[in-house]
């Protein structure tokens, strides 16, 4: 069982208003709950205030954020985006009809819920001002108390704000990103690690710094999606580089496709061919190298080999170890 909690508001009714949350909110709803090939993901529920008719009160942000963890699921994720809130007293997410800024839910309430829960993966992802203070015992430490299983992914620091481009939220639009399969590993899995490295590699020195920090034993994953290689191919690792450090030996047979004026080399072997196929998916994925040769074509044609990267290596010893 995969559950999500999506929280989007704009709307306000007595601090300024919002214009990107919302459709931020739609965006990793609809991201969440598919995998890349259709099937079903997490269950999403989506509260959104857009205007005085339709606004999320701390009432009902408070009920629904105490039943997203109050069962034993197997993943229980939290995604906020709207106004935050920091003062000596803790943070804060802030409800349409919040009047001052600690006024709205307290963190530590919410992280109250989260360390307490029965559910074997908590993932808390706050697209807010001041958000970084999540997690922490108060706001003039560095201390952060979390319980095993759980995760938390902010879009800034305690002392910054969250920015905004073309009406999405900056942290949002490279988060979706990931999860749309720009974090992805090898065989498909996203992770809240994978999500978080893209986001940060994506942001300078000098913009916000989004914040991670985590207690769990083994990252769960957040979305799947196709892999560029298969896992059966992944597989056949083993079979080309039995050993570490070990090369596959290539030689004209293995290029389906002759240059003019190569009519004098060997034919292709159609078992080869095969192979090297498998070896040029693996190469543009980066998992293999020619050797001494700038492309795969020249080190066939050239008689020369091909060998692992450190990530080619990487999955060789999970694919040893029957991880894959």
């Amino acid at each position: 069982m995969r559950k999500a909690l999506v929280i989007g508001i704009d709307y306000y009714e007595h601090v300024n208003r919002l214009h990107g949350c919302v459709n931020d909110a739609h965006n990793v709803a609809s991201i969440l709950g598919r995998n890349g090939d259709g099937s079903v993901n997490f269950d999403v529920r989506l509260l959104t205030g857009t205007g005085p008719g339709a606004t999320v009160s701390r009432e009902e942000l408070r009920a629904a954020v105490e039943q997203l963890f109050r069962d034993d699921s197997d993943v229980a994720l939290l995604y906020f985006a709207g106004h935050g809130h920091v003062e000596a007293t803790g943070g804060y997410l802030m409800a349409s009809d919040v009047r001052m800024g600690n006024g709205g839910l307290p963190l530590n309430e919410v992280m109250t819920f989260v360390n307490g829960s029965a559910a074997k993966n908590r993932v808390i992802i706050l697209d807010s001002c001041h958000s970084g203070v999540a997690g922490n015992l108060d706001t003039g430490a560095n201390v952060v108390q979390l319980a095993e299983g759980v995760t938390i992914l902010t879009a800034s620091a305690k002392d910054q704000y969250a920015s905004e481009d073309n009406g999405s939220g900056v942290f949002t639009m490279l988060l979706v990103d990931a999860l749309g399969g720009a974090a992805a590993n090898l065989v498909g899995e996203i992770t809240p690690g994978s999500v978080y490295a893209h986001i940060d590699q994506s942001l300078g020195s000098w913009d916000q710094r989004p914040l991670f920090k985590t207690n769990v034993k083994k990252f769960v994953w957040l979305r799947k999606v196709p892999s560029p290689v298969s896992q059966a191919e992944l597989r056949r690792l083993v079979e080309f580089f039995p050993n570490p450090g070990a090369e596959f030996a290539l030689d004209p047979s293995f290029e389906p496709e002759r240059a003019p004026g190569a009519e004098h080399l060997p034919l292709p072997n159609p078992i080869n061919t095969a192979k090297f196929a498998v070896l040029q998916k693996l190469n543009r994925v980066n998992v293999v190298v020619p050797v001494d040769a700038p492309h795969m074509w020249h080190a066939a044609m050239e008689s020369k080999s091909c060998k692992l990267t450190v990530l080619g290596e990487h999955y060789r010893r999970l694919v040893t170890k029957k991880r894959i």
